[in-house]
């Protein structure tokens, strides 16, 4: 039977895993730690803004299953906050095992803790991945899922030290980037003020540490909105999140806390000594990362030049997703660039033509786009996501922002590509 191996279980992996199972061919997920979903795990939104409209057309195209596990989970829906709009908030704390059970009924050979090292090429081909216990999965296509975060050298020097994230680098071991073991160079995204990375953009606070009226309110309403004492307001911080869509004054100016199971608060990291001067907070615990006062981890330090196929440059077997693929911020844009990447490896098996989205859905010209900016030096220093910033400026500008689902429908059905991740 044909394999495709997927390198890193992480929203990407998973969803190229679904695609290419769905199409037939033999699957091997490997994933690092014992989790799937990787920061899917401490993230949580879905739906804000732009990726409404992304989602549905994911959905149409025939990407669905991870949307629904994803809407059935949500404990908040169509909720706002300060910069978005109609946002759902999956809990973080359910999530995970539901995706795993999908998986496995699929049929997906799914492989926690097995971490690639290695790569064994033939010319420009991959033949197989090497586990640093010393196994080799051999398979046609490769896909490379690994991200861009880790390992614990990158946070050190990079950014405030490792904060023990949710990929436990410490316990599972540091990321390799599959690209650069075929040869391929990656890519390095940047800081506005020219130094390398980006640190995540928010943290989890236990909500039982939280006061009780701060936390009744945030399991009623979904968001909690707390004012930062004057004194301890640094704007200067927004510049070095990853989230750029959340760098909005009002994000340096409050805490801002979302419900995901988690309290979910929307900065990279807030000392705890001065976290805990504020009204409701005086017993605030950190769930991830547990060094939430003192840094994050760092992001968007090995990225794989790409066509906007998701086949990388200079390797014929092997295509990417997730953040592996561009500067791309969330689950949703992650869940797009790998459902791409599962359907085109699938068709590179069978010899067929690669597909590329068009320009003419947002997923398309997100994918293009990232793609196109990622080349210039202040593309580098730039993020791409639905749900705002630049590219959501580039989706209204382009009227690709919609939640009309019958215009949705239309557009990629008018496109030719209805269902089209189901049908080779």
């Amino acid at each position: 039977m044909t394999t495709l191996v997927i390198i890193g279980g992480g929203w990407a992996g998973c969803a190229a895993s679904i695609i290419a199972k769905k199409l037939g061919v033999h699957v091997i997920l490997l994933e690092k730690t014992d989790m799937l979903i990787g920061l899917g795990n401490v993230g949580g939104i879905m739906r804000n803004n732009g990726r409404f409209t992304a989602a549905e057309e994911n959905i149409f195209l025939g990407a669905r299953e991870l949307f629904e596990i994803t809407d059935k989970f949500s404990i908040h829906k169509n909720i706002s906050f300060p910069g978005h709009k109609h946002a759902y908030l999956y809990d973080v704390t359910k999530i995970e095992p539901a995706v795993r059970k999908l998986l496995i009924e699929l049929g997906i050979e799914v492989k926690l803790k097995k971490r690639v090292i290695d790569v064994i090429m033939e010319g420009k081909d991959i033949e197989g991945v090497v586990l640093s216990d010393g196994e080799t999965v051999y398979g046609k296509a490769f896909i490379d899922t690994t991200g861009s975060t880790g390992p614990m050298g990158n946070c050190f020097k990079y950014g405030n030290g490792c904060a023990m994230c949710i990929l436990r680098c410490p316990s599972f071991g540091p990321r390799v980037s599959i690209s650069q073991k075929a040869g391929v160079k990656d890519i390095v995204g940047m800081k506005k003020d020219g130094s390398f990375g980006a640190f995540s953009g928010s943290c989890k606070l236990n909500k039982d540490s939280l006061s009780a009226d701060i936390k009744d309110k945030l399991e009623r309403e979904g968001v909690v909105i707390l004012p930062v004492p004057k004194e301890d307001i640094k704007m200067d911080k927004l510049t070095k999140k990853v989230c750029q869509q959340y760098a909005l004054k009002e994000y340096g100016e409050n805490i801002i806390l979302l419900d995901t199971g988690h309290a979910k608060m929307m900065t990279s990291f807030y000392p705890l000594e001065k976290l805990r001067k504020i009204k409701g907070l005086e017993n605030a615990r950190y769930e991830d990362p547990y060094s939430g006062g003192i840094g994050n981890s760092v992001r968007y330090l090995s990225i794989a030049p790409r066509q906007n196929t998701m086949k990388v440059n200079g390797v014929n077997n092997l295509f990417c997703g997730g953040e592996k693929s561009g500067l791309f911020v969330g689950h949703t844009e992650a869940i797009s660039t790998g459902s791409l990447a599962g359907y085109n490896s699938v068709r590179y098996i069978l010899g067929k033509r690669l597909l590329e989205l068009p320009t003419e859905l947002a997923v398309g010209d997100l994918i293009y786009y990232g793609n196109y900016m990622i080349q210039t030096e202040e593309g580098l220093k730039d993020r791409y996501t639905f749900a705002g910033s630049t590219y959501f400026n580039r989706m209204i500008e382009k009227g690709l922002y919609t939640t009309d689902l019958h215009k949705i429908k239309s557009r990629v059905e008018n496109l030719g590509l209805l269902n089209i991740y189901e049908k080779l």
